[in-house]
């Protein structure tokens, strides 16, 4: 799919060439430049002025060319405004400027509005573009950053893969006939196959964490509210918050600093954290409830072995490094009932306005039927149950004295491209909940998690575990998640692509 900005003149100008139509052959690959250097590092040579922006994001761009008709990462791209920021940052560097991010490139999910691009959020059919930056891309650019174009994602944000009709399938850069997750997997799979030094995600049910763990990424679901998601106020019924993914858990929270901070309208406004610092400090000695149970999907979903032998090995590494580590049972309680109508109803709000609803994907029209029966009492119900639920899975910070629940990301490696076509929406649900009933109830609490790698499986495929907090605990988990980081050195590995 082509996407176009307007020009002063008001002409349009294509963005992204790499992003090719429907229909039309393409064309040679290119040879494909090295990876690019990871978010901390950027900033740094450009402050030391080692590099510059303007090649940085032109090696961007050209990795993006080579890999697109592989990994299929981008939506949309804005090489010639990208360009255009990347030489006005080296002015401004020159001058001797400098911001956290000035003239590093980044990527963003195709939820998220940049101006002069329209936000398909995965959907088929034409949009205009928008005209206003999102508040947490005003603070990406606020931060220096050059956003050099927005990455795929699912229809509406609702599958753990990033597949459809509107772009075809994005792909995993450890093995391209597996799905790198979703919903934010074209950020996963451009960050690890280091497109981009890192990019912007969403997780309304895991959709940060998930690719994270089937990329070999970290990835942050930050406190509901840190960082904004306006012009939405409360997306998804307060279960959606964007995040960043990174090869490293410094380059995380360097970006979840760049983005936090509230809309003059959203409604959550948690304090301020110090992610950056965190990243930089000793956790102290904690204590750390491993889970293998999940909540009840009525599936008998539990994890695949490789990914039980490799959480294990992980909470074996955590209790070598000096933390009390025992197994424990979070009370979910029948919380499924509070997601799914907030879950659907999210879809059916977001669904309700395209314009072209018979594009739809036949399960999002099921998801807003559902939704729509769901609205109103319902799902003012569902959300009244959250502070019972903070209540009772809260115990286990409170009452039993842990600091941070393990689990595993998945219950599942990543599975095939093409896994889940053709299913009804019952069976997608089904599904999904097998492969992934890790994830979503942290965001029915709105509290905090970071996935990290937890290892590989004998087939070369990655698979991560969750390090889950308490309300307002990211610095606690960035900062345990940088001590297993220096200890396990995941960012060493890299894909092959």
């Amino acid at each position: 799919m082509s996407s176009a900005e307007p020009t002063e003149a008001g002409r349009t100008e294509q963005t992204g060439p790499a992003v090719r139509e429907p229909g039309r052959a393409p064309r040679p690959a290119a040879p494909v430049p090295s990876p690019l250097p990871g978010l901390a590092e950027s900033a740094r040579l450009l402050a030391d002025a080692t590099t510059t922006s303007t090649a940085l994001v032109a090696d961007a761009l050209a990795r993006i060319e080579a890999t697109q008709s592989t990994l299929n990462a981008f939506r949309h791209l804005r090489a010639a405004a990208a360009l255009a920021e990347a030489a006005e940052a080296d002015r401004r560097l020159a001058a001797g400027e400098r911001l956290p991010l000035l003239g590093v490139p980044v990527a963003v999910k195709d939820d998220t509005d940049v101006a002069g691009l329209p936000t398909h959020f995965g959907c088929d059919g034409e949009r205009p573009p928008v005209a206003s930056d999102s508040e947490a891309v005003r603070r990406l650019r606020a931060a220096g950053a050059v956003v050099v174009g927005k990455t795929n994602s699912c229809e509406l944000g609702q599958w753990p893969f990033t597949e459809g009709t509107a772009f075809g399938a994005t792909r995993n850069p450890w093995n391209t006939a597996h799905t790198p997750g979703g919903s934010s997997g074209g950020s996963a799979a451009a960050v690890a196959a280091g497109l981009v030094p890192a990019a912007l995600g969403s997780d309304g049910a895991g959709s940060v964490r998930i690719p994270a763990a089937w990329t070999h990424l970290v990835g942050i679901k930050p406190q509901r509210g840190r960082i904004s998601v306006h012009p939405h106020s409360d997306a998804f019924q307060g279960l959606t918050v964007n995040g960043p993914l990174a090869r490293t858990v410094a380059d995380a929270a360097l970006l979840l600093d760049a983005v936090a901070g509230a809309h003059p309208e959203d409604f959550h406004r948690p304090p301020a954290v110090r992610a950056a610092d965190a990243a930089r400090r000793d956790p102290g000695r904690l204590r750390i409830a491993l889970a293998w149970r999940p909540p009840l999907t009525l599936t008998g979903a539990g994890p695949d072995p490789e990914v039980r032998r490799a959480v294990t090995a992980l909470a074996d590494t955590l209790a070598r490094l000096g933390h009390h580590v025992e197994e424990a049972r979070p009370r979910y309680g029948l919380i499924g009932l509070a997601f799914v109508p907030r879950a659907t109803v999210g879809i059916a709000e977001f669904a309700a306005r395209h314009p072209e609803p018979a594009l739809l994907d036949p399960r999002t029209r099921a998801a807003l039927r559902t939704g729509t029966r769901l609205g109103g009492r319902v799902v003012r119900a569902a959300r009244a149950r959250e502070v019972r639920q903070h209540r009772r899975i809260g115990a286990l910070f409170d009452a039993s004295g842990f600091d941070v629940l393990l689990t595993p990301t998945t219950a599942a490696p990543p599975p095939r491209i093409g896994r889940f076509d053709d299913l009804s929406a019952w069976r997608t649900d089904v599904a999904m909940a097998a492969a992934c009933p890790y994830a979503w109830p942290w965001n029915v609490l709105g509290w905090p998690g970071v996935n990290v790698p937890a290892d590989f499986t004998r087939s070369g495929l990655p698979v991560g575990a969750q390090l889950l907090g308490p309300s307002r605990s990211e610095e606690r988990l960035i900062a345990l998640a940088a001590q297993l980081e220096d200890d396990r050195r995941w960012f060493e590995h890299r894909p092959p692509v």
